[in-house]
């Protein structure tokens, strides 16, 4: 995929479940996953557990520009989702998040 004029921005989050709440935090990302594929701007939003690991995932998203992201993180239900998901999590959310952005070379 050719990045959009702004450049698309990827987030990849780590997450580890808290001991006794892996099946929670699968559950509570799972149901995270379609509303955020429906906000404006987002091209992939894909949740994976680690194989051999359970209770550890990865989420993949991708948005047209960091301006839908970031109306994707100030969202409502985000506000609501934070203090819900650090019951699960071992760590904090930032902790997890890598941004990246994409680069080709020139031919």
């Amino acid at each position: 995929m050719t990045a959009t004029p702004a450049g698309y921005v990827t987030v990849v989050w780590d997450a580890k479940a808290k001991a006794g709440r892996e099946d929670d935090l699968k559950a509570f990302i799972t149901a995270a996953v379609t509303p955020s594929r429906n906000d404006p701007g987002n091209i992939d939003y894909e949740a994976h557990e680690v194989e051999g690991r359970p209770g550890e995932f990865v989420i993949y998203e991708r948005w047209e520009t960091r301006a839908h992201l970031d109306a994707h993180l100030a969202a409502p239900r985000m506000r609501e989702l934070v203090p819900q998901m650090l019951e699960l999590i071992d760590g904090s959310i930032e902790d997890g998040i890598r941004l990246l952005r994409p680069f080709r070379p020139a031919h």
